[in-house]
């Protein structure tokens, strides 16, 4: 079971910007690597894109389970797993992470903001922590 990205975009008019994000890609090889991020970048985008305000789902796309989260005042969350990783586990931590989020970062920085301009340092840290070790590893 893993977690491979977790992002915060915003669902603005006309599209959707990825405010934040982190990635976990060291189980694929290396040369994969940035184009494995580069999918999972835009894949996590485009499911927010299609997602309506206010709702929550979990998309198969490829070998991966992504689940999204987007609020009503249009910050989401899209977490991109395997498929045995608990559906329940990635709302609660898109839950925690919105919220966090949104208490942290100003809500009139959303529009413009992006990775670079944005200040939050947490997703590493909840990638990580939510991260299942499978048992011997």
């Amino acid at each position: 079971m893993r977690l491979y990205s977790l992002s915060v975009l915003y669902k603005g008019d006309p599209k959707v910007h990825l405010l934040k994000a982190a990635y976990d890609v060291s189980t694929f090889n290396f040369f994969q690597r940035s184009s494995v991020q580069e999918f999972m970048a835009f894949t996590s985008q485009l499911i927010a894109e299609r997602s309506a305000l206010g709702s929550r789902a979990s998309v198969k796309e490829q070998e991966y389970l992504c689940h999204v989260y987007v609020r009503s005042d249009g910050l989401a969350g899209v977490v991109i797993a395997d498929n045995e990783y608990p559906q329940r586990v990635c709302f609660t931590l898109l839950d925690k992470v919105l919220d966090e989020f949104s208490r942290q970062v100003s809500k009139m920085d959303w529009p413009s903001g992006s990775p670079d301009t944005i200040s939050y340092s947490a997703l590493d840290g909840y990638l990580s922590k939510y991260q299942v070790q499978a048992p011997g590893t």
